[in-house]
Formats: C-alpha cells, structure tokens, sequence
C-alpha cells in the first residue's frame, strides 16, 4: 500500500528535502544508534563508498562506533602452544596461509562500512520516456523519515555478518594449524616407531648370525632359520614403511609453510586451555543468531507503513513529495508472516543453546578419550619396561645355553612391539590435546589471526 504526497516549488525544494530528516528526527531506526543524543552531521563524506585502504583484520571498533564482544573474545585468546617446534610449525603454516576466509571478512567489513551510511539520502538519476514520446531526465534525491527500524536493523545485520566471519577466519586458522600439527605428529610418530626397529636391528642380526651357524654345524634345522628371518625382514619392512610415512608427511607439511620445516624433531609443551573458553562454533552460532534477529526485524519492519521524503530536478522544473508506504504490502497472510518472523527469532536464540551443548559434548568426549590415552600410556610404559626385563632374562638364559635362539627371537619381538606402542602413545596424546584446543580456538593467538 503506498500514498504518495506531491508537492510543486522552487529550486529550494531539492534542498528542503535533505533538511527535513532534521526536523523529522529522521525516524525510528533511521540514526545510527552512536549518533543518537548528538549533533548529527548530515554531509555526505567526500570518499563515502570508496575504500582507500583496506580496512584491519579482526578489528573490535565497528563502523558506528561500537565494539564487538565477539572480535575482542577472538582477539583476546592466546595460544596454548608454547615454544618450541609445535610452537615453529604454527608459524610457518600461518606465514604461508593464503587466507580466503580473510577476503570474506574484508568483504563483509566494507559491507557494513557501506550500511553504516544507510541513514543518508539516497541520490541517483532517474530517466523515463513520456506518453508524447519525450525522454525526461531527473536527479532524485530521497530521504527516510520512518521505517519501523529497517535501517537499523540493516546495519545490526551487516555487524553481524562482519562477527561471523571473523568467527570462521579464527576456525579457518585454527584449523590449518591443527592440519599442520598433525602432519608433524604423525611424522614424528613414524620416526619414532622407525628407530625403535633401527635400535634393535643389529639384535636381530646378531640371532640370525647364531642361527645360520647353527644351522650349518647341524645343531638347528633350516626352519628354525627362515622364522628368525622372517621376523628380521618383517622389522625391516616395518622400518621402511615408518621412514616413508615419515617423509610423506614432511613433504606434505613443508608444502603448507613459508620457511624449511626439515630441521625440526620432538614435542613442545601444551598449556592446559582457559576453563572459561568459549568454543568456536558456539561463538559463530551466537553471530548467526543475531544476524537471523537483524534479518527478521528487517522483514517485519517491511510489512509496515514507513514515511519518506524525497524530490526531483529536471528540464520542467522541480518538486517534492511525501510517500507512506508497506515494502511488502498488505495481504490476507499478513499476520501468519508476522508470526513466523517472530519464530524465527526464537529458533536463531535456540540454535545458540543447541549449538552450546554439542561443543560441551564434543569437547567432553575429546577429554575423556585424552584420559583414557594418558592412563593407556602408561599401562604401555609399563608393558615395555616389562618386555624388555623378560627379553634381559631370556637372553640370559640363551647365554646359558636354557633357551633357543627361537625362543629369544620371540620374545625380543615382543619388546621391538611393545616400545614401539608406548612411544605412539606421546603423540596420539599430543594429537587430542591440539584438537581440544581447536575446538575452543586455541591454538593461534588472537593478533596474529
């Protein structure tokens, strides 16, 4: 429904038009909430609409002057990687990130720096062909008196978005991080299991040189051999497939860094993470709650009248003219749009608890998974430290001539088994430490996001 109001003057009316918002108090949500209370100036700027320069990343301070509690959560965190090669991982990864997500956050800061000026008359050239055939051309200039909180609730939405992505920026890095890490981890992990077998190879060497001349003197049959044999090649194999895992992984982590990550070996310390962390996907359900309310304050406020002002300047002189108007008119469905308007609200604010409770879940079944490892370490530290007195005491026994060589063999792969598990389990347990800490966003400090 629209009822539009004419009126026909001088060349002032183009002027009164832009100067009316003031007597008007510009209407409900047509003033930026930082200016209301304060002497507005009302001149558009000179670069309004042209970015000099980009504006910076996860930067708190919005464009009307507010702050944002979610950037200065995401700017507050601090790593819980402390120095040392995790530490050197993290900021080689970081150093070569192309950061896409960085783009889109750039994108929707000039989108809101945009809607932040929403408030302002709109101008623009309007051309239109005559029923006698004639082209007319005019400059229009219209001004919102009141919209119902459109406008605001235009720029509540372009703040919004800008949260959210910040939000998937510090997803984004933390999970290129994580990537990163357990590229290293896993390298480490096989080199790990690579030099337990290289320790005890010239063991096994030494069993197959028994055996073989055992075998040759008659004493042990060509069975006997081909098992010890057996078991010397299966460690080797095992040796092989650890050191290319290993340099697979390398090659795949230096691909993702600015600098040479070769020289790098063993762990770093983890710190425990803030009891208070917000987890990453709670935060951006949070953002993409209130750009959902924005959204649907935005449409409701397009189903009532709302007044604007605005005029005209061509060849036949000028005019000025009043609209009262519904954006989305009125129908008989009306009051069921309201309705699911007002749902939706609803459902964004439920989203946040039900978003709230699945990172809580998430995170509490990472650390009982983490305790479970930590007590399975050292059952397996205590497994090795077992295995290795049993070999001691069969080998002894093989010196004494009480046990076969096969005998030993046994049992020294037994202990070759049993240290390889306990020194995957450091890593496995590093490995759930990160990941808690990408969750809750804490694996890249807050400034260098």
């Amino acid at each position: 429904m629209e009822v539009r109001l004419k009126f026909t003057g001088s060349a002032v009316a183009l002027t009164a038009c832009l100067s009316l918002s003031g007597c008007f108090g510009m209407g409900q949500g047509a003033v930026p909430a930082a200016d209301q209370g304060a002497e507005v100036n009302r001149a558009v700027p000179a670069d309004a609409g042209l970015p000099a320069t980009p504006p910076a990343v996860l930067n708190s301070e919005m464009q009307d002057g507010t702050r944002s509690q979610i950037i200065e959560d995401l700017l507050n965190r601090r790593s819980v990687i402390q120095d040392g090669p995790l530490r050197d991982v993290a900021d080689a990864v970081m150093a070569a990130n192309s950061r896409a997500a960085e783009a889109d956050l750039r994108a929707a800061m000039l989108r809101s720096q945009a809607k932040s000026m929403n408030w302002l008359p709109s101008i623009g050239p309007q051309v239109s062909l005559t029923s006698l055939g004639a082209v007319v051309a005019s400059m229009v200039v219209e001004q919102v008196l009141f919209d119902n909180g459109a406008k605001r609730a235009e720029r509540d939405y372009a703040k919004a978005d800008v949260e959210v992505a910040a939000v998937a920026l510090a997803q984004d890095s933390n999970t290129r991080v994580l990537q990163a890490l357990e590229l290293y981890l896993n390298a480490q992990a096989a080199l790990a299991r690579a030099q337990v077998n290289g320790a005890g190879m010239e063991r096994m060497q030494h069993y197959v040189y028994i055996m073989t001349e055992r075998v040759n003197a008659g004493i042990s049959n060509r069975g006997d051999l081909q098992v010890v044999e057996q078991k010397q090649n299966q460690m080797l194999s095992d040796m092989a497939s650890d050191t290319e895992a290993a340099a697979a992984a390398l090659s795949e982590l230096q691909a993702m860094a600015a600098d040479p990550l070769g020289g790098l070996s063993g762990l770093s310390g983890l710190a425990s993470p803030a009891p208070n962390a917000v987890a990453l996907t709670v935060l951006k359900a949070s953002a993409e709650s209130t750009r959902a309310v924005a959204g649907a304050h935005a449409a409701r406020a397009g189903f009532l009248p709302g007044l604007a002002v605005g005029g005209a300047v061509n060849g036949d002189g000028n005019n000025i003219g009043a609209t009262v108007a519904a954006p989305n008119g009125f129908g008989f469905g009306i009051g069921a749009s309201l309705a699911a308007i007002e749902a939706e609200a609803a459902a964004a604010t439920a989203r946040v608890g039900q978003e709230t409770e699945d990172a809580n879940r998430a995170v509490a079944a990472l650390q009982g998974r983490l305790d479970s490892l930590r007590r399975q370490a050292t059952e397996a530290g205590d497994l090795a430290t077992q295995a290795a007195a049993n070999y001691e005491l069969f080998a002894e026994q093989q010196r004494a001539g009480q046990r076969g060589v096969s005998d030993v063999v046994g049992v020294f792969e037994t202990k070759i088994m049993a240290e390889r598990a306990a020194v995957e389990m450091r890593y496995d347990i590093a490995r759930l430490e990160l990941r808690i800490a990408a969750r809750l966003g804490l694996l890249v400090d807050g400034e260098r996001m």
